[in-house]
């Protein structure tokens, strides 16, 4: 039926607004097909940068850690790519709708199967996975520095709102050789220890960031661009050797198993540059694990432990005396019998008689080093004691660096000043001991140490004994280190070598307790000194506890392989070659 011909429509209406309704529809149809046409076609950019703008993020992009070498540029610490494996709370129905995919809605929660299939690849209990996946809003961490091998499995799974970020893991080659000199970082890769904490501003970078797009997941599926690079930490360059470090912490983890003892610690220096070359404590740890980093292992003992000097402080007293000009080399020194201060009384292990102030050293004699104090007021003693560094931080930056102990001397008793000559009564770190031997190594000058490579040496040091009085006091150390003094022990065929022994009580409650330090401090080869070697052995128990007996072996292995590896020419003559006598009968030989 034609709507022409039907009366009532005719009636209600008229042809020409038919015609016109139909005029006017096919004009908004063609306007919206003609807008539809510009937006998607021709002028699409800024629909496209407000949907981006919805549904984008801003990623930070890490930087890599700078380096940190020895002074060969061996590679002590180096940080390698991981990942970090992020949970994001699911979107809201609103958010999922909004998305290209309605299918993702209702998708976005992890199944139970889904979790165990993550915590088997991350290693954890699938509860522990599902406590940290956010049931609202935000984002959390379902696991740090994860292997970019597992990464790639976790993400080839394609779970919701699961994602890997970039990051890095700090790696030590040397393991536990050189921890205590490096360090380590925390997981946010800041230092904690170490050089990783005292240079942590020239090895940190700065991290940079990205736009990127994602999925009705959350997941990442595109990277639009980048807003900032990052800029990589600066590499730190050290003065340690680590073909040195390695002998030293082989020697000293060996000594202080032999001697059954508590910890240890041995330091290398040049005493030209004022480098520390080597540094180990016994016992370490590795800080390539993370599981261990607790407890008394971590402790840098040569910067933190303080312990008393004992006889190591000696050659301080007779330096003082022979700079004022009140003593000589040669001076006497009755060293008979005890002194006497009301009912302290101060002997020596083994008595002496008259003796010249090198034997006191050479002998290591309380009496004979106490007696030449008392030539001198509290205030001259403590202010030799204070310019060698005793009593202050060494400030290398180090963390939990001790000052040790030297009280003002307008407290000192008669007593106290005897047995301070001798290290009682005071405390230093193994570290400020090796410094203050600089002095006697150079001539009377005292050079700040350095931890990192020093390319051009310092000429001139604070100048605290003349070079006459140290070459005096070089002479009395290498007869202390020689065959009639308390260090034979620290000898090395081909070299001269100078040092003084320590052996003290250690102090425990107040009082003094049945244990001891054993320490030596020397260096070598006396006609050029070049290295000073200090080794501290806390607790000895096998039987012995001197530091002749104890420390100044550990010092000769050191200094021996120290001295041939860096090439240092011999200055002594060797012992002739002799042949062994024959005692069974070899044919052929009358």
């Amino acid at each position: 039926m034609k709507l022409a011909h039907n009366p009532l429509l005719a009636e209600l209406l008229p042809a020409w607004r038919a015609r016109a309704m139909l005029i006017v529809m096919m004009v908004l149809f063609g306007g919206l097909f003609v807008r539809a046409f510009w937006l998607q076609a021709i002028d699409n950019e800024f629909y496209q940068r407000k949907g981006e703008e919805r549904f984008s993020k801003v990623l930070p992009t890490p930087a890599s850690r700078g380096r940190v070498l020895d002074r060969n540029e061996q590679v002590l610490a180096m940080s390698t790519q991981v990942s970090a494996i992020v949970a994001e709370a699911r979107p809201s129905r609103t958010e999922a709708k909004a998305r290209a995919n309605p299918r993702d809605i209702g998708a976005e929660k992890l199944s139970a199967a889904q979790i165990r299939q993550l915590a088997d690849l991350l290693d954890m209990d699938h509860r522990e996975v599902a406590r940290k996946i956010p049931e609202q809003r935000g984002r959390g961490y379902l696991k740090r520095q994860v292997a970019p091998d597992v990464a790639e499995r976790i993400l080839a799974l394609k779970l919701p709102g699961i994602r890997a970020e970039p990051e890095y893991r700090r790696y030590y080659p040397h393991g536990e050789v050189s921890a205590h000199v490096v360090g380590f970082t925390g997981m946010d890769d800041k230092g904690l220890e170490g050089i990783e904490l005292a240079m942590n501003r020239p090895l940190t970078g700065q991290e940079g960031s990205r736009r990127v797009i994602t999925d009705a997941r959350r997941n990442v599926v595109e990277d639009v661009e980048t807003l900032k690079p990052p800029r990589d930490g600066g590499d730190v360059r050290l003065s340690i050797d680590t073909r040195l470090q390695f002998l030293a912490h082989s020697r000293l983890k060996q000594a202080v198993a032999e001697h059954k003892a508590r910890a240890g610690s041995a330091v290398v220096l040049d005493s030209r540059t004022g480098e520390v070359l080597a540094l180990a404590n016994w016992p370490t740890y590795n800080p390539n694990n993370r599981a261990q980093l607790s407890g008394p292992p971590l402790r840098n003992r040569a910067f933190t432990d303080t312990y008393e000097p004992g006889s190591t402080i000696k050659p301080f007293v007779a330096a003082m005396a022979l700079d004022a000009g009140r003593y000589s080399f040669e001076t006497p020194v009755d060293c008979t019998g005890k002194l006497h201060f009301g009912r302290y009384a101060i002997g020596d292990a083994h008595p002496h008689g008259v003796l010249s102030v090198a034997e006191v050293i050479q002998k290591s004699s309380n009496v004979g080093v106490a007696k030449i104090a008392a030539q001198f007021t509290p205030a001259e003693m403590w202010r030799v004691y204070d310019q060698v560094g005793f009593g202050s931080p060494l400030k290398l930056g180090f963390p939990g660096e001790a000052a040790g102990r030297l009280r003002n001397p307008a407290g000192w008793k008669p007593v106290e000043q005897a047995t301070m000559s001798y290290g009682h009564g005071m405390s230093v770190t193994l570290m400020q001991m090796a410094r203050a031997y600089i002095v006697f190594a150079r001539d009377g000058d005292l050079i700040p140490l350095s931890l990192t490579r020093v390319d051009t040496p310092p000429i001139n040091g604070l100048q605290v004994f003349s070079a006459q009085t140290a070459r005096e006091v070089r002479r009395m150390l290498e007869l202390a280190a020689g065959p009639g003094g308390t260090a034979p022990k620290a000898q090395i065929p081909g070299y001269r070598v100078a040092g003084k022994t320590g052996t003290a009580h250690k102090l425990e409650g107040g009082t003094y307790a049945n244990k001891y330090i054993a320490s030596f401090v020397g260096f070598a080869p006396v006609s050029d000194p070049r290295y000073i070697v200090a080794v501290m052995i806390d607790e000895p128990s096998n039987g012995m506890h001197y530091g002749g007996q104890v420390a100044a072996p550990v010092f000769s292995d050191i200094m021996n392989a120290t001295l041939r590896t860096t090439g240092v020419a011999p200055d002594a003559a060797m012992p002739p070659l002799q042949m062994a006598r024959v005692s069974v009968p070899v044919k052929g030989v009358p």
